[in-house]
């Protein structure tokens, strides 16, 4: 009788719990946007204006390939997270 009431005891100390999962959020600094690109100042030469276009050109591709290349990382380990059971 000990044995069973033993046994029993240690069953229902087994019983499967319900667990929530939660991907992680995304934290702040990822969610910063990409930078302002420069502005011509009135009146500046030509060459400056192209120094000025040729910045902001790789400053904005720079970006946009750095956040693209999160986004697609992020959004395929939440699938993995939330296919796995």
């Amino acid at each position: 009788m000990k044995y069973a009431l033993l046994l029993s005891l240690l069953l229902i100390g087994c019983s499967a719990v319900p667990v929530e999962r939660n991907f992680p959020a995304v934290p702040a600094d990822l969610l910063k946007a990409c930078p302002a690109l420069a502005q011509t100042p009135p009146g500046a030469k030509f060459s400056e204006v192209l120094t000025i276009i040729n910045d902001n050109y790789t400053e904005y591709h720079q970006c946009r390939a750095k956040t693209a290349a999160w986004i697609d990382w992020y959004n395929q380990q939440k699938k993995i997270f939330n296919e796995v059971k």
